[in-house]
């Protein structure tokens, strides 16, 4: 087992999952991928099964001041809408699901190498390493719901999710692409 295979969470379909992840959590029940397609103006984010197949894909706001995002399915059914906090010293983003459900993606501060995201309304929690763009998601009792890993060198910012407890997927496909943007804002952010 090479290092690069168990610090680096991304994997492509096909591939298998981290194998960090899977030696200490099991192996996860289903893998989706993301990627943004960068010829839309809106940074739409599609999200596909092992196979290829269209799951999710988003439309965003083209002024970012609050950054709405709106979730599809395939069938073009509203799953979630985000939204981010214009100025907040906690990167708060906020989810509402199409049954209702709301909870709020608040960032920790003054964590350097490990992120820690709190996903107040759910009791979950997104920890991770910023230098190896590997991210777990745990629910409230600390299990795994979820590896997220970041593709290091991609311009279409490409996210692997493996999926230990998929009765949640498309929360978690609303907190990964939410997370995804406030990674993707933080490094536009630290380039000016």
């Amino acid at each position: 087992m090479s290092i690069f295979s168990k610090i680096m969470g991304f994997h492509e379909a096909g591939e298998g999952p981290n194998e960090a992840n899977t030696e200490k959590y099991g192996v996860p029940a289903r893998s989706i991928y993301t990627a943004v397609d960068i010829r839309d103006m809106h940074q739409k984010i599609e999200v596909k099964d092992e196979e290829g197949n269209l799951l999710y894909w988003t439309k965003s706001s083209i002024i970012a001041i609050k950054g709405k995002t709106d979730i599809f399915d395939a069938a073009g059914d509203l799953v979630a809408h985000l939204e981010k906090r214009p100025i907040s010293l906690h990167e708060k983003h906020f989810i509402t699901m199409a049954d209702g459900q709301k909870f709020t993606l608040s960032n920790e501060l003054f964590h350097v190498i490990k992120d820690v995201t709190n996903i107040e309304g759910l009791d979950w929690q997104i920890q991770g390493n910023v230098l190896g763009l590997n991210f777990m998601l745990f629910d409230q009792n600390g299990e795994p719901i979820a590896a997220i890993g970041q593709k290091m060198i991609s311009i279409h910012d490409r996210y692997s999710i493996d999926l230990y407890q998929p009765r949640h997927e498309k929360v978690v496909v609303a907190i990964v692409i939410s997370f995804q943007k406030m990674l993707a804002a933080r490094r536009e952010n630290s380039d000016t």
